[in-house]
């Protein structure tokens, strides 16, 4: 070994850190990559919205459905024919979590059929079952 070489860490550069088993780069990068995720339905709120769909696909009333995730929302759109814009959609939206609820059921108008906290108690606007109404 040389004179000029030691065996002592360099003071030139900072000793790697590591907090709760990462790197801080590694850190910064997780959180960057959380805002920039995009929201998805989770299996048990998939399941809640396909048995809705399944039943109204055996009905004959829906043929299609399309899910979108994006950073701000997930959308699950019900379609009629493939070709037409969407009956309904099903959306989560986590920034509305805390005030009006993370779900809302949306016609092809825009209006909001129900938006609550509970998937099952909003997606039952989507079943309700029609009623004989007698003329007298």
């Amino acid at each position: 070994m040389a004179e000029s070489e030691t065996t002592e860490p360099s003071r030139a550069r900072p000793a790697l850190v590591v907090v709760n088993g990462a790197s801080p780069d590694a850190a910064s990068g997780a959180r960057g990559d959380k805002r920039g995720a995009a929201v998805s339905f989770s299996r048990p709120e998939l399941n809640v919205i396909f048995n809705v769909y399944g039943e109204k696909v055996a009905q004959g009333e829906w043929r299609d459905y399309a899910i979108d995730f994006t950073p701000a929302k997930a959308v699950f759109s019900i379609f009629r024919r493939a070709s037409e814009a969407p009956l309904y959609r099903i959306e989560k939206n986590p920034a509305l979590a805390r005030r009006q609820g993370a779900y809302a059921v949306i016609a092809a108008t825009g209006l909001v059929l129900r938006r609550g906290h509970d998937l099952a108690r909003v997606v039952r606007v989507l079943d309700r079952a029609l009623k004989l109404v007698g003329a007298e």
